[in-house]
């Protein structure tokens, strides 16, 4: 089988893609050249090519997006699936690589596209519908919803809610704004360190890339945590709390042992209607039972009526510390910004990103508030952290519980094997030539980069019981970055670089020459790209700074409360004893 048949075959489900999005991601966001050595006109002037090819009826579509039900029936009863195949236009009906170099060579160069760029076209079929999914599974998980809610009161936490989500919208926007400037098939873009790396060098793609490994990591602690929470309930509080975080871990690391995430991909998608099924079950529990009064007294809180308020006071160290946790939470359900790059690299036509993420980003909004608010409303003060084992009744809390620990393994699978890929590819290969993980002693050194990886989130996991302050410090420390701090800085810095070119001379695509009248050692060059969109440029600056800000306060607020926590006995590091039960 050719190489251009087999990436024509990876995009014919385009829902079920979910695991292949993330297998790309990790093996290919190093995979080959970075392209540092490229002008930055070059890629302009690439990606403005591509993006009117796009728009031509000769592009084709993107293919349909598959039904829930028709994924059902084919991967559980063996049903044939349907054709889900990019509709071709008719220009590419008459041949088949033939009219993908005639489609992609209409550019000033006039020179016939290479194998690799015919196969990056060919291997992006997603559509809107798609991404919409993609999104929603990535981002959506309201359990905290409820939480924040409650240490802010009624309106501040909407109105959190909704100021952080149109920031993430925002910020989401300048994402496809800087991957419509500078993608083409020529330069893919495949990842968010792909995109720092294309403004700022490699250097700055470094940082980029670390920050991811660390979120990984403590994105699978916090799922560890949750699933010994969970399991700790289901057994009454009658085991050891740290030897069933333990059985988690090595539960994950079984499963990081599979290295290709496109088993994962059904699975990770029905993942989404797993946490519509809690959602409903925690509201219609939380009408119909009384709070759990007993996960309540492990947080200190006095067993009496319940209690709502429209604004909760933040006077006081611990009220104070407590809202900057809420808001952390609020932030950390927003994270998803990390992986857009990726999505939009797998769409036929990037400019319809922003149709997927808004209406994603809406759907989200609508269920974290009506969540969030509706549990706050019956269970007030008693409300828990993740909100469904808040559920007074045994036999729902099991049942959610359940459903909780299978969607959340999967998700840990997904974290793990895409941290351990993103490290090994972007640091042990550069760095000590190690061989491909693909290869014989590669299958040897992934066993040991599951069984570190793991054991460093059980660390993590059992060294930080609480799984709220634990939310708050991820959240405070990469997902915040990833969502709000780093992509007004990247537009800022595109939008000077942009600017700036206005004073050079015409660029020559044809012999790759630049005419620069000035360097960036000159204060004339700084001048002119700030000038050229100055308004925009200080609300992004203002908007990364404030961000900066935020991130700051989300580590004091961390730090003071696991403090707090510690000094006051109610969380102990590699305990026995249930905090939930």
């Amino acid at each position: 089988m050719s190489n251009l048949k087999a990436i024509t075959s990876i995009g014919s489900v385009v829902l079920s893609e979910n695991g292949n999005v993330f297998e790309k991601w990790a093996n290919e966001k190093d995979s080959g050249e970075d392209f540092h050595h490229v002008p930055l006109e070059e890629f302009l002037f690439e990606a403005r090519v591509q993006r009117e090819l796009e728009k031509s009826e000769d592009w084709g579509e993107a293919a349909a997006t598959v039904p829930l039900m028709e994924l059902i029936k084919v991967n559980f009863f063996g049903f044939t699936p349907r054709n889900t195949t990019p509709k071709l236009s008719p220009k590419e009906k008459s041949s088949d690589v033939v009219s993908e170099q005639e489609l992609c060579s209409e550019s000033a160069t006039d020179s016939p596209p290479s194998e690799v760029e015919v196969a990056n076209r060919m291997a992006r079929t997603a559509s809107w519908g798609s991404v919409f999914y993609l999104i929603t599974t990535d981002i959506l998980g309201p359990q905290n919803a409820p939480y924040a809610i409650a240490q802010l009161g009624y309106v501040p936490g909407s109105l959190l809610y909704f100021l952080f989500g149109i920031v993430a919208a925002y910020t989401g926007y300048l994402l496809w704004v800087q991957f419509i400037a500078l993608d083409s098939h020529k330069y893919p873009l495949r990842s968010f360190g792909d995109v720092v790396g294309r403004i700022y060098g490699r250097e700055a793609r470094y940082v980029v890339d670390v920050f991811q490994v660390v979120q990984l990591i403590f994105n699978v602690a916090i799922i560890i945590l949750g699933n010994g929470q969970g399991l700790s309930q289901m057994a009454k509080g009658r085991s050891c709390y740290t030897i069933l975080i333990f059985v988690w871990a090595i539960a994950g690391a079984i499963v990081g042992q599979i290295k290709s995430l496109q088993k994962f991909g059904f699975l990770a998608n029905l993942a989404i209607w797993i946490n519509v099924f809690i959602i409903i079950v925690t509201i219609v529990c939380a009408a119909k039972e009384p709070p759990n009064y007993i996960l309540a007294q492990h947080s200190g809180i006095a067993i009496g009526p319940v209690v709502t308020k429209v604004i909760k006071s933040g006077a006081g160290e611990v009220a104070f510390t407590g809202q900057l946790g809420a808001c952390m939470n609020i932030i950390y359900a927003y994270g998803g910004a990390m992986v857009f790059i990726e999505f939009m690299s797998e769409m036929k036509r990037p400019w319809d990103f922003i149709k997927g993420m808004a209406c994603a980003q809406t759907f989200i909004f609508v269920v974290y508030l009506v969540f969030g608010l509706l549990v706050y409303h019956y269970q007030g003060q008693f409300v828990s952290n993740p909100a469904n084992q808040g559920i007074s009744s045994y036999v729902w809390q099991t049942i959610t519980n359940s459903f909780s620990l299978v969607s959340s393994l999967i998700a840990g699978g997904l974290y793990g094997n895409v941290g351990m890929k993103v490290f090994y590819v972007a640091f042990i290969q550069k760095l000590f030539h190690t061989p491909d993980l693909d290869s014989k002693v590669g299958r040897f050194i992934w066993i040991g980069l599951v069984i570190i990886y793991w054991a460093i989130a059980f660390i993590i996991a059992a060294a930080i019981p609480q799984f709220s302050s634990l939310t708050s410090l991820i959240s405070a420390i990469c997902i915040l970055q990833f969502t709000y701090t780093f992509p007004p800085i990247m537009q800022f810095g595109l939008d000077i670089q942009v600017g700036a070119l206005d004073g050079d001379g015409p660029y020559d695509p044809i012999k790759k020459i630049t005419n620069r009248v000035d360097s960036w050692r000159n204060l004339s060059r700084w001048t002119r790209g700030y000038k050229k969109h100055w308004f925009r440029n200080t609300c992004n600056l203002i908007l990364f700074l404030a961000s900066l800000a935020t991130a700051g306060l989300g580590l004091y607020s961390s730090g003071e409360s696991l403090a707090a926590a510690y000094r006051s006995g109610a969380v102990t590091s590699f305990t026995c004893h249930s905090t939930v039960a």
